[in-house]
């Protein structure tokens, strides 16, 4: 199956997990994710201090910079797989 087949598969599984990731498991799925469909961050740091989940978002996709897409997509895969057990 083709990679961006497995990734839209994998996205689709991750909404129907049987339990809630943690929180880490999230920005990590979130950042996976905005890499693998968007690539290097390409949005301003969130200007209020005090949003700190914007702020945690940003950082997590910031910290992806220079992966490739098809590398965000494949741990992404990987990481939903290791999720459902």
């Amino acid at each position: 199956m083709e990679l961006k087949q497995l990734f839209e598969d994998a996205v689709a599984e991750s909404k129907t997990l049987s339990e809630k990731p943690s929180n880490e498991t999230l920005l990590q799925l979130y950042s996976l994710y905005k890499q693998a469909t968007e690539g290097d961050i390409n949005i301003d740091a969130p200007a209020n201090p005090f949003d700190f989940v914007a702020k945690a978002k940003y950082q997590a996709w910031e910290e992806l910079k220079g992966k490739t897409k098809d590398e965000a997509m494949q741990q992404y895969i990987e990481l939903v797989q290791k999720l459902k057990g």
